[in-house]
């Protein structure tokens, strides 16, 4: 069934100040979108420019950039780490040990990406350890066992929930059976509130401001939530069941009142409608695409949303053998355009163009264009990786379990 939707006008608030810098996961507005223009369209014949490369450790961690400094997670044989790294040569600033090595079937080392903000680093390991650093040491401020403190267990394949700011908090994951998600104050790391029940899923908290109230939205394990951000006071719920808890993209703003969630595993997906009566708020498909013969089956990427379309990884089958590059016209739900068996990757939208990093380990450029698909680039530039590329100043970085590479992507003046 297809209903029209509003127009589309991403509305996603941030907290941070500095628009080249890339400070936490999915980018300045938690949106995979990047607002730099300037950007290289295509590589040449020896390939892209790669500023430098540096070898790291184990980790499913992506980057943020904040001040100069590239921040990111990794382990060794021992101990789980967040590292700091000078971007303009990729060498270490300072490495702290955050927990002991996580293992686990679904791959070892910290998933989570960590979060920079007024001086603070924060990170949240595999098995659920957030800790707070010193931006410019890396000394430890506080740290807290969250699963232990909730009387709770880490998520099956390890916790991912990047650490979300909003007013005094830092806010993950937990999965508690009476804290599904938490609130630490971000200087002492003391719970300022608990909110929902049930298990974690692998989704990051996005901070919306919809139906004329700032929200926190968590795609948990079994359903998504609406939080006040201020007391943790549940706004509303909808239930979400997947197989495994597999809700692991972030929820995507489509316009003032609704939300995209999606889901893997051959679940689909579903646009929520967020409507207010006072203070009472209430959730409902405003559009939902699910089963087998979805548009949309989103794994572990988040789609991305431009001039009301969303571009996107569709997952088809269970953990999505078979996985098409989509383009979606969110007003019908229709997909205008679609790359199929175009293999599992991850993508950012910046400069009308995608960015999109194969699990092969290969870098593309392909046009955000809605009529149709338009490959410019094409080349490998590391191992096996599982995240989107990152944006910040020109430079574009991405790492697998054995490096961090960083290009240069400015077009040439």
């Amino acid at each position: 069934m297809r209903f029209l939707l509003l127009p589309a006008a991403v509305i996603t608030l941030s907290v941070f100040s500095h628009a080249s810098d890339w400070p936490q996961f999915l980018g300045p507005h938690r949106t995979g979108v990047s607002d730099e223009t300037g950007l290289v369209d295509t590589f040449s014949a020896s390939g892209p420019d790669v500023a430098w490369r540096v070898p790291l450790g184990v980790g499913m961690s992506s980057l943020a950039i904040h001040d100069g400094v590239a921040f990111t997670m990794y382990q060794d044989l021992d101990n789980q780490f967040v590292v700091a790294l000078d971007v303009t040569s990729g060498k270490k600033k300072w490495a702290a040990t955050v927990a002991p090595a996580y293992k686990n079937s679904m791959g070892n080392g910290p998933r989570a990406t960590p979060t920079v903000h007024n001086g603070f680093v924060y990170s949240y390991t595999g098995e659920g350890i957030l800790t707070a650093l010193d931006e410019a040491s890396g000394d430890v401020v506080w740290s807290a066992n969250t699963p232990k403190e909730q009387k709770g267990r880490p998520a099956e394949y390890g916790i991912a929930s990047s650490p979300l700011i909003a007013g005094n908090s830092v806010v993950v994951q937990v999965g508690a059976p009476n804290a599904a998600v938490v609130a630490f104050a971000l200087k002492t790391g003391e719970t300022n509130w608990t909110a929902g029940q049930g298990n974690s899923g692998y989704s990051s908290p996005a901070l919306l401001t919809l139906a004329g109230k700032q929200q926190i939205v968590a795609f948990v394990g079994a359903a998504v939530l609406g939080i006040d951000p201020v007391n943790g006071a549940l706004l509303w719920r909808y239930a979400y069941v997947t197989d495994y808890d597999c809700n692991t993209a972030t929820p995507v703003q489509i316009d003032e009142t609704s939300v995209l969630i999606s889901a893997g595993e051959n679940h689909g997906s579903t646009i929520l409608k967020i409507s207010r009566d006072g203070n009472a708020f209430r959730a409902t498909s405003l559009w939902s695409s699910l089963g087998k013969n979805s548009v949309l089956r989103a794994e572990w990427q988040t789609p991305v949303m431009t001039d009301g379309h969303l571009f996107a990884l569709d997952n088809i089958g269970s953990a999505g053998p078979i996985t098409n590059l989509v383009c979606i016209r969110v007003a019908d739900g229709e997909q205008v355009w679609t790359k199929t068996r175009f293999g599992k990757s991850n993508l950012t939208l910046a400069d009308g163009k995608l960015f999109i990093s194969t699990m092969k380990g290969e870098l593309l450029i392909v046009d955000a264009s809605t009529t149709g698909f338009t490959e410019t680039a094409r080349a490998s530039v590391l191992g096996m990786t599982r995240q989107a590329p990152v944006i910040s100043n020109g430079r574009l970085y991405l790492r697998d379990d054995r490096e961090i590479v960083c290009i240069d992507i400015r077009a040439a003046k």
